[in-house]
């Protein structure tokens, strides 16, 4: 079990900032796993997290790659990219 923390409009337009999740237990997790778990409910959040563009990650409070392992316990922050100006 993971827990995930959703920010900025992912947060604002789902409702919901954070939510437990179950991570399959015969293979190895990672973020794209994440993002392809949230995606497969449909609706926004196919459209937000299919393909995974668009989504900036860190597990435990450290930038993450959609490569990065995510274990049991872990906290992964999922966002959109930060633009400056």
């Amino acid at each position: 079990m993971i827990t995930v923390l959703y920010f900025a409009r992912f947060r604002e337009k789902l409702g919901v900032a954070s939510e437990e999740l179950s991570l399959p237990a015969d293979r190895d997790s990672t973020v794209q796993t994440v993002l392809d778990i949230l995606a497969a409910r449909g609706g926004l959040w196919q459209e937000f997290f299919a393909g995974g563009q668009g989504v900036m990650a860190a597990i435990n409070q450290e930038m993450a790659s959609r490569d990065s392992l995510v274990l049991d316990d872990d906290e992964v922050a999922i966002f959109p990219p930060v633009t400056g100006g």
